[in-house]
């Protein structure tokens, strides 16, 4: 960086020790020395527009995100008498829906988030009964909502719409001569790697897309 005449920029440095919840334990976080700055290892870092923690988990986003959400939800509700169903609407999607589809995940956190927009947007409340917000609004559960977003992406993938290394990751069964004879390659299905640990591993793209 002196070579090319750069200088680091201490507020937006930041570091991460990253491991598993069992490694961290143990660890010790050292410093990292650049010239005369020193940069400190932090528990939790945003890396475009995500909350990344040490142990690799996104609890912290959900959290992050539950909050944001439910701060638009009730300034929205405040107000909902005087819009339209369509602007209501545009003002959810804008302010919650993109915010939940953004890097998600199950949680239990972000369906509470989506039940309530969708109340907001029926104009129901918590404990109405016999009323389907979700099914009226054409709306996903949040388990359906990932699985719908990875089995998208892994559609443009087999077209070809998709980036090569992405794409590389999504082997029909028919293409390995050693399989040709099996029954999921006759049912159009993916090969799906080995992997390791469920936590980290099940949840890769590269198995998880061939999965679903």
């Amino acid at each position: 960086m002196a070579g090319n005449r750069l200088k680091l920029n201490m507020d937006k440095t930041e570091l991460l020790w990253a491991g598993t919840r069992r490694l961290l334990q143990d660890f010790t976080f050292p410093s990292l020395k650049l010239a005369v700055d020193v940069v400190t290892p932090k528990q939790h870092v945003r890396v475009l527009g995500v909350v990344v923690s040490a142990d690799l988990s996104l609890e912290k986003h959900v959290t992050n995100v539950s909050v944001t959400c439910f701060h638009h939800l009730r300034r929205l509700r405040h107000i909902r008498r005087m819009l339209t169903a369509e602007s209501a609407a545009t003002l959810v999607h804008a302010f919650v829906t993109s915010r939940v589809d953004y890097c998600m995940l199950f949680t239990n956190k972000l369906q509470r988030v989506t039940n309530a927009a969708a109340r907001v947007l029926t104009a129901t409340r918590k404990f109405d009964r016999g009323l389907k917000q979700h099914d009226n609004l054409h709306w996903l559960d949040v388990p359906e909502r990932v699985k719908y977003k990875v089995i998208i992406l892994t559609r443009r993938c087999l077209i070809g719409t998709a980036p090569r290394y992405m794409a590389a990751d999504c082997v029909p069964v028919s293409e390995m001569a050693q399989r040709r004879p099996l029954r999921s390659a006759a049912g159009h299905q993916l090969v799906v790697p080995s992997h390791c640990l469920n936590s980290c591993g099940f949840r890769a793209y590269f198995v998880l897309g061939p999965r679903l």
